[in-house]
């Protein structure tokens, strides 16, 4: 495998462009204004493939011909392929449940009570939608018995992202999306295609604990099989790029890869307006 430099400091630069399709689902870690930064470390090929979909920030930055989006989560993926079957009447239909009389605490309980035990699918999907734009600062998580706990937000107009949904399932025409461990999904990479890979955070201390937004968690185990086998595609000739928090444990863990490091702004309070910045690291696994 090719030894690029061990550590490359970016200079500063915007995170913004314009020309980035924005996800229309809220999401703690979302990759919406590093897009324009992995971008430039994702090489040409014939698909995209994403372990671990989250917002789908990069894929609806990039401009693959075809691409495999997937998820552990089956709540976040059935929400993908239902917008992706029905397209403008599911649209609609999420527009229903966004209305000032559902923003309110009582009504986002009983609907998060709803979606917990709802059997009916298609309703599901358009209230993982209503929780996600209602519930404090966009998070996803479950508890241990695999109910959606996240408290109400109190956002005075929750917004719609009617635009956002429309350019999603336009562009999900040539888009698989499924439910699956980044292993199985990994598995199925071929010559021609391109990896990005973004997985729950390692902690920035060891007070620190990770946010299960799928029930079991991602532990170092995981952390380490996967650059694992990241160096086995990249050996292969399949570009891997990973995101994560630029930690030494980290470094060492993509010791095989390039590393970039890039400071991003964070939201450490609910209106917004406290920020801090956190150094990510995009490590590049190519030959």
């Amino acid at each position: 495998m090719h030894r690029a430099p061990s550590y490359l400091a970016l200079p500063e630069i915007s995170l913004a462009s314009s020309d980035v399709s924005r996800p229309f689902l809220k999401w703690a870690g979302g990759k919406a204004r590093l897009v324009p930064v992995i971008r430039t470390h994702l090489p040409p090929g014939r698909r995209l493939i994403e372990p671990f979909a989250g917002s789908a920030a990069v894929w609806l930055g990039t401009d693959y011909p075809t691409a495999l989006i997937a998820d552990a989560n089956p709540d976040l993926i059935h929400l993908y392929q239902t917008l992706q079957t029905e397209g403008p009447d599911f649209i609609a239909y999420c527009r229903t449940f966004f209305t000032p009389d559902t923003n309110c605490a009582d009504t986002y309980y009983a609907y998060r009570d709803r979606f917990n035990t709802t059997r009916d699918p298609r309703e599901k999907a358009a209230l993982f939608l209503y929780l996600n734009r209602h519930d404090y600062n966009g998070l996803c998580r479950y508890n241990a018995s695999g109910r959606f706990n996240v408290p109400f937000g109190r956002y005075r107009r929750p917004y719609f992202p009617q635009a956002e949904m429309q350019a999603f399932w336009v562009k999900a025409h040539t888009t698989t999306f499924v439910v699956g461990d980044f292993r199985q999904i990994l598995a199925q990479a071929q010559t021609g295609d391109v990896v990005y890979c973004d997985p729950p955070y390692v902690p920035l201390s060891s007070t620190a604990h990770f946010t299960d937004y799928a029930v079991g968690g991602f532990g170092p185990e995981d952390q380490e099989d996967l650059a694992a086998r990241a160096e086995h595609l990249a050996d292969q000739g399949i570009p891997v790029v990973i995101s994560n928090h630029d930690t030494p444990w980290t470094q060492a863990l993509y010791r095989r890869a390039a590393r970039i490091t890039v400071s991003v702004p964070r939201f450490i309070s609910c209106d917004g307006q406290r920020r801090e910045s956190v150094d990510e690291v995009l490590a590049v696994f190519r030959q």
